[in-house]
């Protein structure tokens, strides 16, 4: 399953919101440094949809706020 995703790091707090065309948009509170705010989204969807974060790719932009994400299905 491939998901858009709209990336919203430094948030107050975590949180997920689906949009009326199916797309996320995902509010981060670590800063987009290193990476952080990569990990942080693939554990959050890993516990959104019950997988683990192994089965969670950022198949397109990486360094970019809008992200598309590949989550394999047990």
């Amino acid at each position: 399953m491939q998901k858009k995703v709209k990336v919203k790091p430094n948030s107050k707090q975590q949180k997920i919101a689906e949009q009326e065309d199916g797309s996320l948009t995902v509010h981060l509170k670590s800063p987009p440094v290193d990476g952080k705010a990569n990990e942080e989204l693939i554990k959050l969807l890993a516990e959104k949809f019950d997988v683990p974060k192994s089965s969670i790719r950022i198949k397109s932009g990486l360094t970019s706020r809008q992200k598309l994400v590949e989550i394999d299905d047990l």
